[in-house]
């Protein structure tokens, strides 16, 4: 028998809430600099790649993906660094300037709402809201171990000034806190010029062919989630395509380890009940959705990110109005959804 789903277990274990974020704000070497000393990361499923064990994980459970965010207030800069794995954002709010290149010379995008780009591996990236608010990026990282992050050469420089000591294990040691650099562990050798020419550099063509602009996402048509009568539309984002599911490739086709589709709602629209074998997040864009199952529902907001069990029967439905929701699905090549009667899936329950 399948694993019981109460309302109380779901959300506890599989709903983090926007306004129930944990930020870390001392997540990275780089914390105290001027100029990034006012940014919020944010771990939600996955152990991520944050430096500092002041960071909390919402979910731990892998999923062979991260899910994590960024909140910082305008003008608050991350500083360059590299990854091992794809890494993904989605402006939730504000205007970003994503820069690549060690010291930021290379090019820059400007992103805005519902806007996507997925940077490659061994590039090196930063990014900044140059908006009037504070802005917030939604952010996925391949693989259950994304691995450390690789620091330009000038972070480790502004770190020493301000008490930061990153080690060799990928530790990040905070001196202004009383702590101390454990016995027997050397601090980190920053980044060479040998490491640096190891890492790829992008045109700004290149790079524009990793972006997915807003107005660019709702051009496809498919999904065995979407017909004429159900007022809800599948966009691909990241993924190959699927004939299965009778929708197109993504704009962004090369593997990433999972698949980011786009869902749009129309007022009161709905999915079918449907199950699926791979993890899937889903993460509310915009609008308020009502996530049903055998179990009972549970009210989504702007914000909200949830992953659903395998293999569990699913619906989501607009409330009231038009909803935007970002799905991210585990593999490159994810299953079609299998869909289940209702009256089935209540049967099942009782059983």
């Amino acid at each position: 028998m399948s694993e019981h789903w109460t309302v109380e277990k779901m959300a506890a274990e599989r709903l983090v809430r926007y306004r129930d974020l944990k930020p870390c704000r001392n997540a990275f070497v780089d914390t105290y600099t001027p100029g990034s000393d006012q940014k919020e990361n944010f771990t939600i499923i996955g152990p991520g790649v944050a430096e500092h064990p002041d960071q909390h994980v919402h979910i731990a459970e892998p999923h062979g993906f991260n899910i994590g965010g960024a909140r910082q207030p305008a003008g608050c800069l991350n500083s360059q660094h590299s990854h091992e794995t794809e890494e993904v954002f989605i402006v939730h709010s504000g205007r970003w300037a994503f820069r690549w290149g060690v010291e930021a010379e290379d090019g820059e995008a400007i992103l805005g709402p519902g806007d996507c780009i997925s940077i490659p591996p061994r590039v090196f990236r930063g990014f900044e809201n140059v908006g009037d608010g504070v802005g917030y990026l939604f952010a996925v990282l391949g693989r259950d171990d994304p691995g450390r992050v690789t620091w330009a050469p000038d972070v480790f420089e502004k770190a020493r000034d301000y008490g930061l000591v990153l080690l060799e294990n990928g530790q990040l040691v905070d001196t202004t806190k009383g702590e101390t650099v454990p016995a027997g562990v050397a601090p980190m050798h920053p980044t060479d010029q040998p490491m640096v020419d190891a890492h790829r550099r992008m045109t700004d063509v290149e790079m524009a062919s990793c972006v997915v602009l807003e107005n660019e996402q709702i051009r496809f048509a498919g999904s065995d989630l979407q017909d004429a009568s159900n007022g809800v539309s599948e966009s691909p984002i990241i993924g190959m395509s699927n004939p299965e599911e009778g929708i197109a490739a993504g704009k962004l086709v090369w593997r990433h380890g999972f698949g980011v589709r786009r869902l749009d709602f129309a007022t009161d629209g709905s999915t079918p009940m449907h199950a699926r074998e791979e993890e899937e997040v889903v993460y509310l864009f915009s609008g308020k959705l009502l996530f049903s199952w055998e179990g009972g529902e549970l009210a989504m907001e702007s914000g909200d990110v949830l992953t659903v069990p395998k293999g569990l029967a699913r619906k989501f439905s607009a409330q009231g109005a038009e909803a935007v929701a970002y799905v991210v699905r585990g593999g490159d090549y994810p299953e079609a959804a299998a869909l289940v009667e209702e009256k089935a899936a209540a049967a099942a329950v009782v059983a």
